[in-house]
């Protein structure tokens, strides 16, 4: 029975990510990627070393994955300062892990926070347009 729950669960994830927007799966990704920075964050307070570089390097394919959504062409200007602020941020990720230093996590947690903040106002305009 607790197989059948877990397929049933399993694909209602799959499911979710199947079926979101595109706007939907940016939000996605910067949840993530703001969940496993402020996990590497509590890490290295607790000087989880290993776990730290676990969710330090989680967000980083988060970030990456940012960076191939990217469209320069159609994107043009904006597309390239995003992309700078995502390499920005691959920067202080590695520098977090390499000097294990938790200022560097700190600040790119609220780089994200913006971003997801300012994704989040686009998705209501959006919306909002819409109706």
């Amino acid at each position: 029975m607790a197989l059948q729950n877990r397929s049933a669960y399993q694909s209602y994830q799959r499911n979710k990510y199947e079926t979101a927007s595109p706007h939907r799966l940016t939000l996605m990704l910067y949840n993530g990627a703001v969940q496993f920075a402020s996990r590497a964050e509590q890490a290295m307070q607790e000087g989880n070393v290993k776990d730290a570089n676990t969710f330090i390097q989680r967000t980083q394919d988060i970030v990456y994955e940012l960076i191939s959504s990217l469209n320069e062409q159609e994107g043009g200007e904006l597309a390239r300062n995003l992309k700078n602020i995502y390499l920005y941020i691959v920067e202080r990720l590695v520098q977090a892990n390499l000097k294990k230093e938790q200022g560097y996590v700190t600040e790119v947690i609220v780089l994200l926070k913006e971003l997801q903040s300012a994704w989040e106002q686009i998705g209501k305009e959006v919306s909002l347009g819409q109706a």
